[in-house]
């Protein structure tokens, strides 16, 4: 077992948390220097998060990122700075080699999570692969997402779950999926920030629901996920990325204390 899965062996839940996506090396640092204080006096295990690039965009001309080597390195230096887990997203199967040198866990994308190649190139790192489950898939059927990197000799897993399409430009939680993917035996982690997401909107540019951030996690803590994750920006509008739907830095203190109570009640 890795670093993530001791992680899931805590009495509290563990948190993935960082921007969408890397901006810059200061405020990487500046981001994980803050949560790492706030989770350590909270006894919450942490793990940076941070895409290295954007794939998955709207249109062309939104930021994709700031070059793959330079955000993989940032990745990198908060890892070995701080002493905690990173974790970033990958799209294809040529970048899981590449990214697993920099992090300690590849994430596998939502729309991607049935991606077989992706998935084995993942599980052939020896990295702990993330898997988000798709907003068109059943709870049931990340079974065989996840059977897919078991197979290729891997059993360091963890399911995600990021919210269902509902119509259009919306999605709902199913909180009966938290309970129903944990029956497969992985660590099962609640996307808050991606679950309150409104996709698809006609500007191109997504939207959010980011007043329910409390509700959502709140919930997932009650119905028993074993990690939180959330993306956080000290200025969410200022945000390269994904900014309609991020936490304020300076809210998340004050929600993992909230979080950390009902846990302990449960």
């Amino acid at each position: 077992m890795n670093m993530i899965h001791e992680l899931a062996n805590k009495r509290q839940f563990f948190l993935l948390a960082g921007p969408c996506v890397i901006e810059g090396e200061e405020m990487a640092l500046r981001i994980a220097e803050k949560i790492v204080k706030m989770t350590g006096a909270l006894g919450i295990p942490y793990a940076f998060k941070g895409s290295y690039r954007k794939a998955n965009r709207s249109r062309t001309d939104s930021f994709t990122g700031i070059g793959d080597g330079k955000a993989l390195k940032i990745l990198r230096k908060v890892g070995d700075t701080f002493g905690i887990p990173t974790v970033t997203d990958i799209h294809e199967t040529h970048e899981a080699a590449q990214a697993a040198e920099y992090v300690d866990v590849l994430q596998i994308p939502a729309f991607l999570c049935r991606q077989t190649d992706l998935l084995v190139a993942a599980a052939r790192t020896g990295r702990t692969v993330n898997i988000k489950k798709g907003q068109f898939l059943a709870p049931a059927s990340m079974q065989f997402a996840a059977q897919k990197v078991v197979d290729a000799g891997n059993r360091s897993v963890m399911l995600t779950e990021r919210g269902t399409t509902f119509g259009y430009t919306d999605l709902v939680v199913d909180f009966r999926a938290i309970p129903m993917m944990k029956q497969f035996g992985f660590p099962v982690i609640t996307d808050i920030t991606h679950s309150l997401q409104q996709p698809n909107q006609t500007s191109g540019v997504s939207g959010g629901l980011p007043e329910l951030i409390e509700t959502i996690a709140k919930a997932a803590v009650a119905v028993g996920t074993d990690g939180l994750f959330i993306e956080t920006h000290p200025e969410p509008a200022m945000a390269k990325s994904d900014g309609a739907n991020m936490l304020p830095l300076d809210l998340l203190e004050g929600l993992l204390r909230k979080l950390a109570r009902i846990r302990e009640a449960i």
